[in-house]
């Protein structure tokens, strides 16, 4: 059965918590293992995390829009921001890579992504903004109890 929602929410710091548990409680009736758990809300962290600090600048005003779709065992995560966008997205996907260095930023972000999901895809226009799909296939917990 599929199952979806979305969530928009300003662009604070606070906000990437909400967004953590809002797609943990949504995926949580799927019942993922622990790690799939931590997996998909450190993803969701880190992408929302990029979405204020890269796209918005820390602008609160400013709007990101969260979407997460379940179908059978297979999560679908998109965040989106109407930000700066990413002039260059395969620079920006090499690991230590960030745009804001004097920010003492670790450059992780989308290489931890890419580690922790089946499938992640960005794309982005400079002055118009970026949007992280991600896509994980959750292991059965039917099968791990058999």
């Amino acid at each position: 059965m599929r199952n979806e929602m979305t969530i928009e929410f300003l662009s604070i710091s606070q906000n990437e918590s909400l967004a953590r548990v809002a797609v943990a409680s949504f995926i949580s009736q799927v019942n993922p293992t622990m790690e799939e758990l931590t997996d998909i809300k450190t993803v969701v962290s880190e992408a929302v995390t990029n979405a204020i600090i890269h796209g918005y600048e820390e602008k609160a005003d400013q709007k990101v829009r969260l979407s997460c779709s379940i179908d059978g065992e297979s999560i679908e995560i998109t965040i989106q921001d109407e930000g700066n966008g990413i002039e260059n997205v395969d620079m920006a996907r090499e690991p230590l890579y960030t745009s804001k260095p004097e920010w003492e930023r670790s450059g992780m972000g989308f290489t931890i992504m890419e580690n922790f999901m089946d499938h992640v895809e960005i794309t982005s226009e400079p002055g118009e903004g970026t949007t992280v799909h991600m896509k994980k296939q959750l292991t059965s917990t039917k099968a791990l109890c058999n």
